[in-house]
């Protein structure tokens, strides 16, 4: 499957895209937004694979929000204005679909999508025939430290970077990297994103105190995104 979000200001525009897509069996809608602030702000906690993307929007269009997107997913623009058509491929944009477009027209554009999402991933399984599940490496200080994952007691992501705490240790080690990008390389059987800037390591739980994970003197809050899956974590392993 690949997850997809559509975005568009106009909303029988939307609907339409949204209708495609949910008629489409290779596509699962993840999202639709009238607006790119806020699928911004749900693609910091989500991934997805593609984007149906208008241009013509107010305060972001769809050309400057594609440039400042961190770990791009692909982009199939979805446009009136046939002057973006340059602009849109030189994003690297896997289509251009000019307003009004048929369904065989999307479909075409999706088969194209879904080509280059599986020569990726091709390429990314290949790459991970060689990772594990206890340890990864990790840049730091022009370095590269060896951080094994029982070592892990929890990590906070920041703007530009994450400190991941280790036991035994008095410091953090610090990486330029992104929580995110961290996140896809831990066992998830051992590892939890319970808030926008924290994972943990669900071994090394002792206490938990009002909807925060407590390790000795610093709480981590557990957000009412993350609160379900963790809470059922909890009960899980409750006697």
């Amino acid at each position: 499957m690949i997850r997809t979000i559509a975005i568009d200001d106009e909303p029988l525009a939307l609907q339409l895209v949204t209708s495609y897509v949910n008629k489409t069996p290779i596509l699962e809608l993840a999202g639709a937004f009238d607006n790119p602030i806020d699928a911004m702000e749900f693609l910091d906690q989500n991934e997805v694979d593609l984007i149906f993307l208008d241009i013509e929007m107010p305060d972001l269009n769809g050309l400057e929000f594609t440039r400042i997107l961190t770990n791009k997913p692909k982009i199939i623009f979805t446009t009136a204005y046939e002057k973006y058509a340059l602009q849109g491929f030189k994003l690297d944009a896997i289509d251009y679909l000019l307003k009004p477009f048929s369904y065989e027209e999307f479909y075409k554009a999706t088969e194209k999508a879904k080509k280059q999402i599986g020569y990726e991933r091709a390429e990314k399984k290949g790459d991970e025939v060689d990772s594990n599940h206890e340890f990864l490496f990790l840049k730091s200080e022009y370095k590269i430290r060896r951080i094994n994952f029982n070592d892990i007691i929890y990590i906070e992501g920041l703007k530009d970077y994450v400190k991941v705490f280790l036991k035994d240790e008095p410091k953090p080690i610090m990486s330029l990297s992104s929580l995110k990008a961290l996140e896809a390389k831990l066992p998830e059987e051992k590892f939890m994103r319970v808030h926008r800037s924290f994972i943990v390591n669900l071994e090394k739980i002792d206490t938990i105190e009002r909807s925060r994970i407590v390790f000795g003197k610093v709480y981590i809050p557990v957000s009412e995104q993350y609160k379900e899956v963790f809470n059922n974590f909890v009960k899980n392993n409750f006697l």
